[in-house]
């Protein structure tokens, strides 16, 4: 794991730098195949569509201005995905008068309509996906009892002395713990999730 202060997205513009590419992808194709799968797309297509919406991220990311906006990677890869499900549509030549295309071009208007629920469904899991991706990488970079606080605190919402009594720390340490972790996570995030 790089130990640089540069975001990971920060890090994936710059095309020398392979290790962040991969890590990026690695976080983003199982978000992908998961919409790919809820807009139908057959799975004899679902991987050379997912490897072309990870191309085409690869390479407009330098273009790719974030400006501090909330959700603004999100919402670009979102409107990539739509825009690679539509262009699939496209190259299959599927009739469009059909109940089935009508319903297919419905989502798709939703996917790219960023206050419809369809979209605060795409943010929703976009986060959880890529919070439990950043999780699962650091995770080797703290000891175990560094970790436990963190978890139990942060994510179980367990109190800190209780969690202390627990795990035979000061309460102290504990808010350390979790500090550290997240300090970490913010870093590991920034310019891919909303602060939090």
């Amino acid at each position: 794991m790089t130990r640089t202060s540069k975001s990971l997205l920060e890090r994936a513009k710059h095309t020398a730098d392979r290790s962040a590419w991969s890590e990026l992808s690695s976080v983003y194709e199982p978000l992908i195949r998961k919409w790919l799968s809820r807009f139908a797309a057959p799975p004899s297509d679902q991987d050379d569509l997912t490897q072309e919406i990870l191309l085409v991220v690869m390479r407009r990311l330098p273009e790719f201005q974030h400006n501090d906006r909330p959700g603004a990677f999100r919402a670009w890869l979102r409107n990539i995905t739509s825009f690679c499900l539509k262009d699939l549509r496209k190259r299959k030549r599927l009739p469009t008068q059909t109940h089935e295309e009508s319903g297919f071009q419905d989502r798709l208007a939703q996917l790219a309509d960023p206050s419809s629920e369809l979209s605060r469904i795409w943010n929703a899991e976009h986060d959880q996906f890529v919070a439990a991706a950043i999780m699962r990488r650091i995770r080797v970079d703290f000891d175990e009892h560094t970790w436990q606080a963190f978890e139990r605190v942060a994510l179980l919402g367990q109190a800190a002395s209780e969690v202390a009594q627990h795990l035979n720390m000061k309460r102290d340490a504990v808010y350390a713990a979790k500090s550290r972790v997240m300090a970490r996570l913010r870093q590991e995030a920034q310019g891919i999730l909303n602060p939090a």
